[in-house]
């Protein structure tokens, strides 16, 4: 089975939960600490082998191509300032020379759409798909599970968490069959039930391995949920030609397309570090 080299990142959302701040600024680029929630995905997926990485834009999202570019102005003030130190850390944050490719999604028509919008630079390779809203910590254990699990089964691979029966109509919910010693195959999936027709209680959060093929079902999906063309529903139609299995999410997904999601993920990845995490530990007991 071909090694997964690449990666998909669906960028081309509007941010509407967190207007005005999104307004005119990519959602992808709000910080966590000091670093960017796309940085920590790119991040995850190059720890994990990934080599080239598609990211499907839209109208207002230059800024994320500009954050992962070379900035001349910035980079040469830091140098003339002797600031050595943030000018590698800059220099360490950006990609080679044509790792980074930018595909527009012209409509907003769902995630499903979005991936597809790649189908001509993923060409006849297994890739990623990789949503920045879910930032995983600590990162790379899933990600390199779910790589393995498709190497060795050639099945597409989903992350999934469990979820309270009143979060099911905010998530893909599998119906799970048989477990191995590393996943659990799905019978069946489902985008957005609600509490009584949700199949389980293990909702698909955001990183998939996915065989090619996956670009004929999604070329033939009908809208669904949110009048949006689904990924869920383009795996659904998979199951007849190809094996759906499911890694459960060893370590901890903040969901920071939520505004309360970021500030968990920012307070405890500051708790975390050296630099920050006893004024942090000062700030939480003077709040109470």
């Amino acid at each position: 089975m071909a090694r997964v080299k690449t990666a998909v990142f669906p960028v081309a959302g509007l941010g509407t939960r967190f207007l005005p701040a999104t307004k005119a600024f990519p959602k992808e680029l709000l910080p966590v600490v000091d670093r960017p929630l796309i940085q920590y995905a790119v991040d995850e997926a190059l720890d994990a082998g990934i080599e080239s990485l598609i990211f499907v834009t839209g109208r207002g999202k230059t800024a994320i191509e500009d954050h992962f570019d070379v900035s001349y102005e910035l980079e040469a003030t830091l140098a003339a300032r002797n600031d050595f130190e943030t000018l590698a850390l800059l220099q360490d944050i950006r990609p080679q020379p044509g790792q980074v490719v930018y595909v527009r999604q012209m409509e907003p028509l769902g995630l499903g759409h979005a991936v597809w919008c790649a189908r001509n630079l993923v060409g006849s390779e297994p890739f990623a798909v990789i949503l920045a809203d879910d930032l995983l910590h600590p990162t790379g254990g899933a990600l390199n599970a779910m790589i393995d699990e498709h190497e060795t089964t050639g099945a597409n691979v989903v992350l999934v968490q469990e979820v309270s029966a009143t979060e099911t109509s905010r998530y893909g919910i599998i119906d799970p069959g048989e477990r191995s010693d590393t996943a659990t195959n799905v019978t069946g999936i489902v985008e957005k039930p609600g509490p009584g027709d949700a199949p389980s209680n293990l909702g698909v959060i955001g990183r998939y391995i996915l065989d090619p093929s996956i670009m004929d079902h999604l070329a033939t999906t009908p809208s669904g949920a949110s009048e949006e063309i689904q990924l869920t529903d383009g795996l659904a139609a998979s199951l007849k030609d190809r094996e759906l299995h499911a890694i459960t999410n060893p370590g901890v997904r903040f969901d920071c397309g939520s505004k309360i999601g970021l500030i968990e993920a920012t307070i405890t990845i500051a708790l975390e570090r050296d630099d920050l995490g006893p004024q942090v530990k000062d700030l939480l007991r003077r709040l109470g």
